[in-house]
């Protein structure tokens, strides 16, 4: 009997399912043998970066939206669950797990501070060390505090690239396969 999988594929505001950590890190869970479902967000506030307030508000709306999105998944019929998250993702997965007492493995690509508001069992996380989207030494606490296992890439931004194609070629291939080690 084969095991029933579930990848489910949380973007960030502009970092969607065809941009290179969410592309193939689906391909890897579809591989896997994972049913994938992508969340997708709309009508997103603008002008995020650095206004706490509204963070919080694209925060509020792409949960509400993630909700309506997953409201008929029956996560008890799946064996594996897998939640894979970019930036704000990595808030709406964690708070979803959390709010709905799922046991799921989670991937957080670039999360952000208030993703450590939630308990990070079972999860792999990935940094650029020149992330401007978090304050990268408290993410690293904040990981490290929860035990989360958190990997981290010099110069690299809050797409885990660093503007030289050979470099980000290499890191984009390190975090896939440590992604794989992690979901297999």
């Amino acid at each position: 009997m084969t095991t029933k999988k579930l990848a489910v594929i949380f973007p960030g505001i502009g970092y969607h399912k065809d941009k290179p950590l969410l592309y193939y890190a689906t391909k890897l869970a579809q591989s896997a043998g994972y049913d994938l479902i992508h969340i997708e967000y709309h009508d997103m506030p603008e002008k995020v970066k650095g206004d706490v307030t509204m963070m919080k508000r694209a925060g509020e709306i792409a949960f509400e939206q993630t909700e309506e999105q997953l409201k008929d998944v029956v996560f008890d019929e799946y064996e594996d669950v897998v939640f894979i998250a970019k930036s704000i993702g990595t808030v709406v997965a964690a708070k979803y797990v959390s709010d709905h007492g799922i046991k799921a493995k989670q991937v957080w690509y670039t999360p952000v501070e208030e993703t450590f508001t939630f308990p990070g069992n079972n999860v792999v996380a990935f940094i650029g060390d020149a992330d401007p989207w978090s304050d990268v030494n408290a993410v690293k606490e904040k990981a490290k505090a929860l035990g989360i296992k958190m990997f981290s890439y010099p110069e690299c931004n809050h797409s885990l690239e660093t503007g030289t194609v050979s470099i980000d070629t290499r890191t984009i291939h390190e975090v896939m396969e440590r992604t794989e080690h992690f979901i297999y």
